[in-house]
């Protein structure tokens, strides 16, 4: 069921944003392109800060702009929470009194309801007394989020929140943001240029380019898509959902579990039938004709190919898929040529590697 309904068309002298969106009310829907293609405009647009001249948005049944109409919602009235690069917490305010900001505007007690909740998921409650200068920049665009979420909003608009970060910070909030899609209830539109944070974080990919939507649909389907630049990359990848199904302490492996077979993992501290996120490099699979009786390699799985093309210099792409997941593998075209490969035909991958995203 779609519940978001953008559609916006915005000029200026050097850029134009044209676009036509239809996408799901629930989960994370990343928007993902490099600077200039149009993510932070677009979500300007759905927050009200831009005001497209032809517009439509639609958030769960209620228009909040319709250009046709002259309906044009003002930001302040649109339920929705922003998050910016920037923290941008009151500096002369503690944390609690940062988070209890914006309650003033809930009439009832679900803003303290839902500000208990929020410091729950977001593990900021040992920080409510600090002032913002004692935070680090994970912790402070944690509070950030949270504040955002306190108001009650019908969506939580991201961007780029991790961009200022190092990498020790980035990985240090990296945990809290993939709980959104697993514990909350509303949408939240994701905008970033990192393939890091597309594979830890969404649920829906959304790939934009001068303005305009190359591409839209759930991760693994739009990740894996042979006519997108994603595919041809170096860092190409897809992302499984699995979960754990055992744990082999004797070997620190654990062996999880997905629609169509299994994968054997480095050992995973979680319970029995959590669910996981696995990412698979292209580069790291490799396709042979018979299933292999003597590697090294514990990952070999049955497949079927389902599309081919060729990529840059001497490198084909290959669309894999195991059982109900579709995968990626980069071979050599001398290595297409030579196994003979062509879409339909069966055959074995064997997986060398896979990162756990969560």
């Amino acid at each position: 069921m779609t519940d978001i309904k953008a559609r916006f068309r915005l000029a200026y002298d050097d850029f134009s944003l044209n676009v036509d969106l239809s996408l799901p009310g629930t989960g994370v829907s990343v928007l993902f392109g490099q600077s200039g293609s149009g993510k932070t405009t677009l979500l300007r647009c759905i927050a009200g800060l831009e005001q497209a001249p032809k517009g439509y948005l639609k958030i769960n049944g209620t228009i909040w702009q319709d250009s046709e109409r002259k309906i044009f919602l003002p930001t302040y009235k649109r339920p929705l929470g922003y998050v910016f690069q920037d923290a941008n917490l009151f500096s002369h305010l503690t944390v609690l009194d940062n988070l209890q900001y914006g309650l003033k505007r809930i009439k009832n007690n679900l803003g303290i309801i839902k500000l208990n909740q929020t410091i729950e998921l977001l593990g900021v409650g040992h920080l409510l007394e600090r002032m913002p200068s004692n935070l680090s920049g994970g912790e402070r665009q944690r509070i950030a989020i949270a504040r955002a979420l306190a108001l009650n909003p019908e969506i939580l608009l991201m961007d780029e929140p991790l961009a200022s970060l190092d990498l020790k910070r980035k990985q240090e909030i990296l945990p809290y943001l993939s709980r959104l899609h697993q514990q909350l209830d509303i949408p939240v539109l994701y905008v970033t240029h990192s393939q890091q944070e597309v594979a830890q974080l969404a649920d829906t990919l959304v790939i934009l380019e001068n303005g305009r939507c190359l591409a839209s649909g759930p991760l693994a389907e739009t990740q894996s898509r042979l006519d997108l630049p994603l595919a041809q990359d170096r860092e190409a990848a897809t992302v499984w959902q699995v979960h754990i199904a055992e744990h082999e302490s004797d070997y620190h492996l654990t062996r999880v579990q997905f629609d169509g077979g299994s994968l054997s993992l480095s050992l995973v501290e979680a319970e029995i039938g959590s669910p996981l996120r696995v990412q698979i490099y292209a580069r790291d699979v490799s396709i042979a004709l018979t299933e292999p009786s003597a590697t090294s390699i514990l990952n070999v799985l049955p497949a079927v190919i389902k599309q081919i093309t060729e990529g840059r210099d001497s490198q084909a792409v290959v669309q894999l898929k195991v059982g109900q997941q579709l995968l990626l593998a980069h071979i050599t075209r001398k290595s297409l040529l030579m196994l003979g490969l062509r879409i339909g035909m069966s055959v074995f991958v064997q997986i060398k590697g896979t990162s756990i995203l969560n």
